[in-house]
């Protein structure tokens, strides 16, 4: 079986929400995580995990004083039995311990991006699933991304044609250093802007055009007192022939195009962000029976040749889409939105960038597989 999913479908009665346990109140917690699960039909928002008081405080203001909190994760491991699904969405360097546990006590798991360091963790993790027949998934929101979705529908389609070349990139103005683990020169951190960003940037380029059969990457850390990564460039070859060139800094004065695509009928252009994370930062909830992630005529990209283009209406964004997915694959044993082998290929692609930046060379990335089955 290629993908981690439940045995069986749920015995959940579907009357019942399903009870779910989050750990970390931080960014990806309390932005993300936290107001799409309490939006999802189905879902409750059971226990936020965090030590922090403050957070403790904050969450129960955000989302009702029947929220429960706990300060560690074994407290809320202690009560398995009471809850249907965990989040992860503390730092990177707890995802695989805590994700195991929470499989070996017979619960569901959300992973936030990256699901591990490496893809021999993540496949270890996706086996685990497998064997326990538990859903294990992880959150690769931006699939649900307007100019994304809006690609994905001009690419099936067909409007672009065969398509040559994809640019991708994830580009901010950050010349001074915000501290903390995702800046932290700590292998075991995880930080860095290829795994944080670039995971999103991978993930994307597999999910359009398929498996990828070398990688070339430039990975530099520019600012001063930087310790890891914080301008990479990554270059991969799809066994489609696509070639997807993928953009990720902290220190770009002028920002790209979002995405270019580049076929033999026609390109799309696409400046400026998918609004929902700024939307969620602000507040803002997503409502059934009303639209959501809906982006001005204003930011539309654009199709077509240097002769004859046009404004591409954006989709509307799709955050909900994800958690709405989870549930139903919770009660139905259906696959989840974003697979644990998913994001395993992911990471090989991701580790097979941080060699290739390290040598100076392409790397081929079967060459990551091998080095993975001659450790002992």
């Amino acid at each position: 079986m290629d993908v981690a999913t439940s045995a069986a479908p749920s015995t959940t009665p579907p009357s019942r929400p399903l009870r779910v346990g989050l750990i970390g109140y931080g960014l990806a917690g309390s932005v993300f995580h936290a107001p799409l699960i309490a939006t999802t039909d189905g879902l409750v928002l059971d226990t936020v995990v965090t030590s922090n008081p403050e957070r403790q405080r904050q969450a129960r203001a955000e989302h009702g004083e029947e929220l429960r909190t706990a300060a560690d994760a074994d407290e809320l491991f202690a009560r398995a039995d009471e809850l249907d699904l965990v989040v992860v969405a503390s730092p990177n360097r707890t995802h695989v311990d805590l994700a195991r546990r929470a499989l070996e006590a017979d619960l569901a798991v959300v992973v936030d991006k990256p699901l591990a360091a490496t893809a021999a963790e993540a496949e270890a993790l996706a086996d685990l699933a497998e064997r326990r027949g538990l859903l294990l998934s992880v959150f690769q929101n931006r699939r649900w991304d307007n100019d994304f979705l809006t690609l994905r529908a001009l690419l099936d389609e067909g409007a672009l044609g065969d398509v040559w070349r994809f640019e991708s990139r994830f580009e901010r103005w950050r010349p001074s250093l915000k501290g903390g683990w995702r800046e932290s020169g700590d292998p075991a951190d995880v930080g860095g802007l290829l795994y944080d960003l670039g995971s999103h940037l991978v993930d994307q380029a597999l999910t359009l055009f398929g498996p990828v059969d070398s990688v070339y990457a430039e990975s530099d850390v520019r600012r001063p007192g930087a310790l890891i990564d914080d301008d990479t460039f990554v270059a991969l070859h799809h066994t489609s022939g696509v070639r997807s060139h993928l953009w990720t800094s902290a220190t770009a004065a002028h920002l790209g195009p979002r995405f270019r695509a580049l076929g033999s009928k026609a390109a799309y252009v696409k400046y400026g962000l998918d609004p929902q994370e700024d939307a969620l930062r602000d507040g803002a909830r997503p409502t059934p029976g009303e639209r959501w992630g809906v982006e001005p005529e204003s930011a539309w990209g654009v199709l077509g040749t240097p002769d004859d283009v046009r404004p591409v209406p954006s989709r509307d964004g799709d955050y909900p889409a994800y958690y709405a997915a989870v549930a139903h694959a919770l009660r139905t044993g259906g696959e989840p939105p974003v697979t644990a082998r998913e994001a395993a290929r992911a990471l090989r692609v991701l580790e097979a960038a941080r060699v290739s930046a390290a040598e100076g060379r392409t790397v081929r990335v079967e060459e990551v597989g091998e080095a993975d089955t001659a450790r002992p």
